[in-house]
């Protein structure tokens, strides 16, 4: 039997850190050569650059005209030893330096966690929300680690890893499609402060379209993720490819007179990825708002420390991004587990026994759609059915909280260390 797919794409919307946008660009009078030294203000650097800022929380552009402060001459203008710039309190080279590659590290170990370290939550999360015969719900994380531990005993890391390659290729395919979508139609990517609600409607076809788009490879990916790696052959990564165009276009692995049309799929793959990435918008403009409030009142600009400006540079942003895909993953959990088990009926899939640690179990399924699987779920197992293998949950988005507290320690440790 051909492997299966992978996972990493919850709700089909790529949960990339989506970036605030703050007006950080700077016009530029026109100038003669004649004030050159002038313009020595004004260098900065690109502030699309990760771990960099044109400005620090706090600080407003010089406007023209204004002459900057005033430095001393000569040889007083090189920074002191230690990164700062005498007395003042603005970090210097080295602290910039600094500041720009742990800005870089606090995000890249954000993305790590959100998708290496985690990924064994998500593998098991999935299962148990495909396994109708499961009697154990799972529903806390210590018996989650219990049923990690059995796997791993039995099968081997591999078992709590598999399909992390074919995440990374739905992401992939989900970013080309909206870029691509976006290019050749006047559907917009990214919305403008001054919306309404003809623009939002747009952005949230093009929201739509990708995720169709994306949806056999999604199918293809989550196979990979669930299926039992007892049975599993080993297969290369583009597999996921394979079978997702194998979906579209008839061809490839044999399913089951089970299996649901894609066109029956596409109203609960959109509707639930619409609404992540609706949820997942709001609560981080909202956390973001709160942060930047309280950064204000208590820390006035002008008694801000370098440090304490840094992390307020860096932090907010990926506070906001943990707490709306936190948000939008527990209030959409029952509605992914219903999409989960009507992408996979009629797969020919085999999971491994959640409630054991061992064994493996068939996907025998018969949803007619939607609303049939909601009420089966309903009558069959009972409300806490929507929400089996929660308990992965909990320890995915604790792991990924202990991760951002660590490298915020570590983060100002090195900041304050270098001032």
């Amino acid at each position: 039997m051909h492997p299966r797919r992978p996972d990493g794409f919850d709700g089909l919307g790529y949960r990339g850190s989506a970036r605030d946008e703050r007006g950080f660009g700077v016009a530029f009078p026109a100038r003669s050569f004649s004030s050159g030294p002038e313009l020595g203000h004004w260098v900065t650097t690109p502030p699309d650059i990760p771990g960099s800022r044109n400005l620090h929380w706090g600080e407003k552009s010089p406007p023209y005209g204004v002459p900057a402060p005033s430095t001393p001459e000569g040889p007083a203008e090189e920074p002191f030893p230690g990164g700062s710039s005498g007395g003042s309190g603005v970090p210097g080279p080295s602290t910039e330096q600094l500041s720009r590659f742990a800005g870089f590290g606090i995000g890249l170990a954000s993305l790590f966690t959100e998708n290496v370290l985690a990924h064994p939550c998500i593998v098991l999360r999935r299962q148990c929300q495909v396994n109708y015969h499961a009697r154990h719900y799972h529903l806390t994380p210590f018996t989650v680690i219990n049923i990690m531990y059995s796997f791993n005993k039995t099968q081997g890391p591999r078992a709590l890893w598999k399909g992390m390659g074919s995440t990374f290729i739905v992401q992939g395919v989900t970013l080309g499609a909206e870029g691509i979508i976006s290019e050749f139609t006047p559907l917009p990517r990214e919305v403008s402060h001054k919306w309404n609600p003809k623009q939002i409607g747009e952005h949230l076809l093009l929201k739509s379209l990708t995720y169709i788009v994306a949806m056999p490879f999604y199918s293809a990916s989550l196979i990979e993720t669930v299926q039992s790696e007892i049975i599993r052959d080993n297969t290369g990564i583009l597999e996921c490819v394979k079978e997702g165009i194998g979906r579209v276009i008839g061809l490839g692995v044999p399913h089951s007179k089970r299996l649901l049309p894609l066109l029956s799929l596409v109203f609960p793959t959109v509707l639930h990825g619409v609404l992540h990435y609706i949820i997942s918008s709001i609560i981080q403009k909202i956390v973001l708002l709160i942060l930047k409030r309280k950064t204000y009142h208590g820390h006035p600009a002008d008694s801000t420390c370098p440090v304490q400006s840094m992390l307020d540079a860096y932090f907010p942003e990926l506070i906001a991004n943990f707490a709306a895909s936190l948000c939008s993953d527990v209030i959409l959990y029952p509605l992914e587990t219903v999409l989960h088990r009507l992408h996979i009926q009629g797969t020919r899939t085999i999971i491994d026994n959640t409630d054991l640690g061992y064994e493996v179990l068939p996907i025998n399924t018969q949803y007619e759609g939607m609303r049939d699987c909601i009420n089966t779920i309903k009558q069959e197992e009972g409300m806490l059915g929507f929400y089996k293998g929660f308990g992965a949950v909990i320890i995915q988005y604790t792991l990924h909280a202990a991760v951002l507290q660590i490298t915020k320690i570590i983060y100002s440790t090195l900041l304050q260390n270098s001032v």
